[in-house]
């Protein structure tokens, strides 16, 4: 059993209100992806607030959106984002959300015990931004293995 799991943020600038007719399909859908990703093989953690997403949350300013999750590993997390139904949503992403000119989305190893906090997740996304690819702060085309125990 690994002794690090896999963290992701991703970040999603919103094209229109969430509540506006332009996002109401991605609203009316997103209890079904969330539910698709708790029940997904390899699923630890994703954030939520009280109405079960993480909406409502709003750290980098009110038109940006975040999105945070713990997988068991990177063939988990792969296979959710790009094999699963979320694909086919996640191609629809266009619709929803602004082109970001800088990286949008991160992942990092966390201690398989461990939710990363907001501050953190947005942490190593800055790390990204500033130093491109490192073991502290990655992509899925350019990955770092878990540490070592």
């Amino acid at each position: 059993m690994s002794h690090y799991h896999l963290a992701q943020l991703n970040i999603g600038a919103l094209k229109a209100p969430l509540n506006s007719p332009m996002l109401r399909d991605f609203v009316e859908n997103l209890d079904q992806i969330n539910a698709l990703a708790d029940a997904s093989p390899g699923f630890i953690w994703r954030l939520t607030t009280d109405e079960g997403n993480a909406t409502a949350l709003r750290p980098l300013g009110e038109d940006i959106i975040i999105n945070m999750s713990v997988w068991q590993d990177v063939d988990s997390l792969h296979h959710y984002v790009y094999a699963s139904g979320h694909g086919g949503f996640m191609r629809r992403r266009r619709e929803w959300f602004e082109r970001m000119a800088d990286a949008y989305m991160v992942l990092w190893w966390v201690e398989a015990d461990h939710h990363p906090s907001v501050q953190e997740a947005l942490t190593r996304l800055e790390l990204l931004k500033q130093h491109g690819p490192t073991q502290a702060a990655f992509t899925f085309r350019q990955m770092y293995p878990a540490p070592e125990p």
